[in-house]
């Protein structure tokens, strides 16, 4: 049986009458990399306020390795690596100093482990807190996360700011907390970052949870991509009529449309035509994403 790291329960949390999040009931196992997908102001900041008792709920509560998250919210922060959005910490320090006191404060730190990641992410320790850059802020937050190998990572918006290569690092790192059996927890609105490194995904909006699912099932949705380019210029007379189609374009003898259900009524349809190529293409995780949110994505 696979063991519940994360558990919400009707959380809910309001600010006067903005009802930011509305009563989210969330499961994260074990070993597994959840993404927490949506936009700007969905909740997916909130709900991570509310797991690290950083802000209370309105309603609901929440449990970490089946502990409250507020009343053993300090020895829970012992097995907890937390990056928040925004790195904010001394801006005089050195980066040297500041991973040598958090290590200092964490206690039971692998300074080696530390440097490993110092080279793998190539941070630069000896400059200022106020002279990184965006990204190299990102780097030591990641540092500060990952020091003590804990085993639950909460990371919000990770990789905002990072180069294409430190990206693959990150995504390495990731892969490697889950084959150690850790959980990772982050938030993104970077699709292709959920894409690209998670087991499944939990789909937020304007507070409210629309969706869970694994990536793979996500990406295998209940409908296609349909290219077909013909010899001649194609007679579409009836073709948009045809149950399952919609969103059909025509470029010269090109027709491309989007197909929900069977492919049999729209092979019968132009069974009397050359069709020269087919093509099939499953919707990007972007494309669903979009279809959650109610918007109409054209197709090009």
């Amino acid at each position: 049986m696979n063991e519940v790291i994360i558990q919400t329960e009707q959380l809910s949390k309001r600010y006067g009458a903005q009802l930011a999040l509305n009563q989210l009931n969330l499961s994260v196992q074990r070993g597994e990399i959840f993404g927490y997908l949506g936009p700007n102001g969905a909740g997916k900041t909130t709900t991570i306020r509310i797991l690290l008792d950083l802000i209370r709920p309105s309603q609901g509560k929440a449990t970490i390795f089946g502990l409250n998250s507020q009343a053993d919210s300090v020895a829970l922060h012992h097995r907890i690596g937390f990056m928040p959005g925004e790195l904010n910490l001394w801006p005089n320090q050195l980066g040297r100093n500041i991973v040598r006191y958090m290590a200092s404060v964490r206690g039971n730190v692998d300074m080696r482990y530390v440097g490993e990641l110092v080279e793998r992410l190539q941070l630069d320790l000896n400059k200022r807190m106020r002279d990184y850059s965006t990204g190299n802020k990102r780097k030591l937050g990641l540092i500060l996360a990952l020091m003590h190998k804990p085993d639950l990572l909460i990371l919000d918006e990770p990789t905002s700011g990072l180069d294409p290569l430190m990206q693959q690092i990150f995504n390495e790192l990731m892969r490697e907390c889950r084959e150690a059996g850790r959980t990772v927890f982050l938030s993104s609105h970077l699709l292709s970052e959920v894409q690209a490194i998670c087991d499944r995904v939990g789909i937020l909006r304007g507070g409210e949870l629309k969706a869970v699912e694994t990536v793979s099932k996500l990406t295998h949705a209940d409908f296609r991509w349909v290219t077909i380019e013909f010899r001649d210029r194609p007679m579409l007379s009836n073709l948009g009529t045809i149950a399952g189609v919609q969103d059909l374009t025509v470029n010269d003898h090109t027709v491309k449309l989007r197909l929900f259900g069977d492919f049999d009524p729209l092979l019968r349809a132009v069974s009397d035509q050359y069709v020269v190529n087919l093509k099939i293409n499953e919707p990007t995780l972007e494309e669903i994403f979009l279809a959650f949110y109610g918007e109409q994505r054209q197709l090009v």
